[in-house]
């Protein structure tokens, strides 16, 4: 925002109280544009997440291991677009928090918990594809449908504990409680506050270590897919079973470099944001709302991102779309429709 775009004087969030933050006041036509931006990434996000929940659940033919993970990180999408965004788009226009503090909690704990439920499902699915390119003969005694489930749920889990655990237990502000309330506290806020032990602890476990390992994995990936395609591009003459064998890499290769696609979208979003949090530990905190604003903003567009990566590079996908939008879905045997 200009200067020009921002009213001279800032209000009170709460003008009767004594403790309100201040509130900036955009001029009506900037408040208007910005509603109108966010509402469309909320409505673009949950829609599209809900296309690819609806075709992985209907679909027989995509009930893999994989999609499972592809539904598990949809879900977490979904719940940013419907859940997450639009509280926060009242705060980012409104520059004050109306909602009370009992739903601030809740709204920061499901920030979070989203947030650390997409990472490791992204770590998770990381796994998935190194098995599948690396030892795809052990690929199906690993990753067996049980298993998938079963980090699934931890998955969840672990990251409900942290986001819940973090606010409602305060974990965040442990050591500094008294500056907290004295000083960074006010009547309008909802922004999780963190000390420069929690800024750096949390973030490790639900962000860099398992972005570390992503990257790690995928090094291994793209090495591995790499001797593949020597070896098939030295070999003149194949009988058809291998030429299947083949085409099944050629298949895994491609969900692979999809998948790492997504996995750059995501990092790209997120790094940004929690470079920020770092830094702003060690600057007393002198990172301005706008600029924690927008790289939050740029963190929740990486879920309405995923689906359209979905659309434009999985085939089966955009099949699967056709038959959604056209009503085919609804009729008899839909659901073993061959999407390949």
């Amino acid at each position: 925002m200009t200067e020009l775009e921002i009213l001279e004087e800032p209000s009170l969030c709460f003008s009767f109280l004594n403790t309100s933050c201040l509130k900036t006041d955009y001029h009506l036509e900037v408040r208007v544009l910005l509603y109108i931006l966010f509402i469309t990434f909320s409505v673009i996000t949950v829609i599209g997440n809900l296309l690819v929940i609806i075709t992985v659940v209907h679909f027989s033919q995509l009930h893999t291991p994989t999609n499972y993970l592809i539904l598990s990180l949809a879900v977490a999408d979904l719940l940013v677009g419907g859940v997450v965004m639009p509280p926060s788009m009242m705060r980012s226009v409104e520059t004050c928090w109306y909602l009370g503090s009992t739903f601030c909690k809740i709204h920061s704990s499901l920030d979070v918990t989203v947030c650390s439920a997409s990472i490791i499902n992204l770590c998770i699915i990381s796994l998935d594809r190194y098995y599948a390119v690396c030892h795809p003969f052990l690929y199906h005694i690993k990753m067996t449908p049980t298993t998938i489930r079963l980090m699934i749920i931890v998955c969840w889990s672990i990251s409900a504990a942290t986001g819940f655990g973090m606010i409602f237990l305060e974990l965040n502000i442990l050591g500094s409680e008294e500056f907290y309330y004295n000083t960074f506290l006010c009547e309008g806020a909802c922004t999780i506050f963190q000390t420069k032990v929690a800024a750096i602890v949390l973030p490790m476990f639900t962000f860099y270590i398992p972005a570390l390992i992503m990257l790690f994995v995928y090094v291994k990936i793209f090495y591995t897919a790499k001797r593949q395609a020597r070896a098939i591009q030295s070999t003149n003459s194949q009988m058809k079973t291998t030429k299947e064998k083949v085409g099944i890499s050629k298949s895994e290769r491609k969900a692979t470099k999809t998948l790492a696609i997504i996995i750059g979208v995501f990092l790209t979003s997120w790094v940004p944001y929690f470079t920020c949090t770092c830094i702003e530990q060690f600057t007393g905190y002198a990172v301005h709302p706008t600029v924690y604003d927008v790289l939050i903003w740029v963190a929740y567009f990486n879920s309405t991102c995923n689906p359209i990566v979905y659309a434009f590079f999985f085939s089966w996908f955009r099949h699967a779309l056709r038959v959604i939008l056209s009503g085919e879905i609804f009729l008899a045997d839909s659901s073993h429709t061959n999407l390949f």
